[in-house]
């Protein structure tokens, strides 16, 4: 069952959970989950909106291009740290999320990538805009901290690679009860 939340009631729960590791999911001929520490709630174009950052390198990128949309997944406790350890470290390239993780996905409401019964908040989005950053605007201690051109892009953490952020319509919101 899924209870119909309104996102602005959630907003301090939302943003709390985001550092300390949420679900962006993807879908497609396969789903995959990756941890997400960085995002955005808030309103663009006066519509609702969450923006999640997606390295170049990832495997989520190519799906969120191909798809249009994603889901993201959030705790209503704290995070599950096998959960977090396998999304957030491993790459869907090489594994499979679901089976590794013991997700279980209960099917998304308004579009097509399912929320994960774990993190039971659920944002389903539509993307609306995609941006790569320029590495060359972003203040010189941070690119240095988090952009290490010596780091391949293969490096789960901070690498070479800049994001690509998604602007995603908040198209529906639920708890999976």
């Amino acid at each position: 069952m899924k209870e119909s939340i309104r996102v602005n009631d959630y907003v301090n729960h939302i943003l709390s959970a985001v550092p300390r590791g949420v679900l962006l999911n993807t879908n497609g001929d396969k789903f995959n989950a990756m941890v997400i520490g960085w995002g955005h709630l808030g309103t663009l174009w006066s519509r609702p909106t969450f923006h999640v950052y997606v390295r170049q390198g990832r495997y989520t990128k190519a799906r969120l291009d191909r798809t249009g949309e994603f889901s993201v997944s959030i705790p209503l406790e704290g995070p599950d740290a096998a959960i977090n350890r396998i999304c957030g470290g491993q790459s869907g390239f090489n594994i499979d999320k679901v089976s590794a993780a013991g997700l279980l996905l209960e099917d998304a409401r308004t579009l097509h990538t399912p929320g994960v019964r774990q993190y039971p908040l659920t944002l389903e989005c539509k993307i609306l805009y995609a941006q790569d950053q320029a590495l060359d605007r972003i203040p010189g201690d941070i690119r240095a901290r988090m952009y290490p051109q010596d780091v391949p892009g293969t490096n789960p953490m901070a690498n070479r690679d800049c994001h690509t952020m998604y602007v995603g319509e908040i198209v529906d919101a639920y708890i999976i009860r």
